[in-house]
């Protein structure tokens, strides 16, 4: 006989399954008893498909009365008529909404989360120092003000053009590194799929047409670098100094390094007795390894310093290398007006005035990609053997004192 609602209560406390109707039954457990879903009187259905018997859990009774689990069981048995699985059927529709609640969730991740989430995949592949420190620094002072509390969603052009529209103008530089910054951003939000459509932050076919380019509001400015022709003189009073930020300053001049890679420099790096310094593709802007030839001064140089620490220029912390503006402060103090920078192109004119070496061999000195992609994949070798000549050859340029009539310094041509 069915069930009725005085048979159902007076079950509640005896343990075993007791049948309704069309495979519905209540299941009563044993007190104590281990079962591996329900651990209180519940409702089940059985049912066959494709002469297989399944069950299927219908809800607590404490959820359902009796006439509720019957329109659940009517509905499921609904869906077996029509060959369909109604464990399947929930199980997918569970499924389904599991994956509409996180993607609800996903559009609520707002701009300064997905900021700092891009940032702490990226910035441990990043080489320069100085632009990873300026990332979340120039977002947090331009961008969240306007766009960190919303969800990048919601993010639209008209927004992105009120974050940096302020500093257009005045800051341009800054600007334009602060919008390619939340195009990255909104970029890595897109494909973590928590924002749809195109990126409002692109300059190509978006921006561009609301604000002036940058390179209409300032005119680039390079980085003032030290005349060649004046290099002597500067070395001569820069090895008056005893100071480590001097001999850094010396040695990134020898070797025609950024500063990052020549203060960075560690022991293990260098290879005395082989003339080389070999930095990591881990440390190079290019992210390729580089090997430098080390001129005889350079070898000297490094000979003469203590090895108190892995860097080959320690800073005042222990386990630190030597601060940039160390070496920024040694050159205002003999030379204001120019930029630590600037050396490599101090370099790079010194070698197309007064030497014959190729282009490509002088570019490649620097740590320059030379050619096209195809052109690349085919030259194999780093030239260094040829780059060994050039920078001995500036080094003794460097260390000679210029007369009035040497207006070319005599220079093997490289082949």
């Amino acid at each position: 006989m069915s069930l009725t609602l005085k048979k159902v209560t007076n079950l509640k406390g005896k343990p075993g399954r007791y049948f309704d109707r069309d495979g519905l039954y209540l299941q009563v457990p044993t007190p104590g008893e281990k079962m591996p879903r329900q651990s209180r009187a519940s409702w089940i259905l059985r049912y066959e498909l494709s002469g297989r018997e399944r069950w299927m859990g219908l809800g607590a009774l404490t959820d359902f009365e009796l006439d509720e689990a019957r329109e659940l069981a009517r509905k499921a048995r609904q869906l077996k008529s029509q060959g369909i699985d109604p464990l399947d059927a929930r199980n997918a529709e569970r499924l389904k909404q599991k994956a509409e609640a996180a993607t609800t969730a996903a559009r609520t991740v707002t701009f300064k989360e997905a900021a700092e989430s891009f940032f702490k995949f990226h910035s441990p592949k990043w080489t320069n120092k100085k632009h990873t420190d300026q990332f979340l620094s120039s977002l947090k002072a331009y961008a969240f003000p306007v766009l960190g509390h919303l969800p990048v969603a919601a993010i639209d052009i008209p927004l992105v053009k009120k974050a940096i529209e302020p500093i257009w103008q005045t800051k341009t530089a800054t600007a334009s590194r602060v919008r390619n910054r939340i195009e990255s951003v909104l970029d890595y939000a897109k494909v973590n799929g928590w924002r749809e459509g195109e990126n409002p932050a692109a300059w190509t076919g978006n921006l561009k047409h609301l604000l002036p380019a940058p390179s209409l509001i300032t005119r680039v400015q390079h980085l003032k670098a030290l005349p060649f022709v004046e290099m002597y003189a500067f070395i001569t009073t820069l090895q008056s100094q005893t100071v480590i930020a001097a001999r850094s300053l010396e040695f990134l001049i020898l070797t025609a390094a950024r500063s990052g890679e020549a203060i960075g420099a560690r022991w293990s790096e260098i290879d005395l007795t082989g003339r080389v310094w070999i930095i990591s593709a881990e440390r190079m802007k290019a992210g390729k390894e580089h090997r430098v030839p080390l001129s005889d001064r350079a070898v000297e140089l490094l000979k003469a310093l203590p090895r108190e620490s892995d860097f080959v220029f320690p800073g005042l912390k222990a386990g630190r290398p030597l601060g940039h503006n160390e070496l920024t402060k040694m050159l205002a103090r003999i030379r204001a007006g120019f930029t630590v920078h600037g050396f490599r192109s101090s370099f790079r004119d010194w070698a197309a005035e007064r030497t014959t070496y190729p282009d490509h061999i002088c570019e490649a000195a620097l740590a320059h990609s030379v050619g096209n992609a195809v052109e690349r994949a085919y030259k194999r070798t780093d030239l260094f053997d040829k780059r060994r000549k050039l920078m001995e050859a500036w080094s003794k340029f460097c260390f000679s004192k210029p007369t009035a009539t040497a207006m070319v310094v005599p220079i093997r041509r490289a082949v």
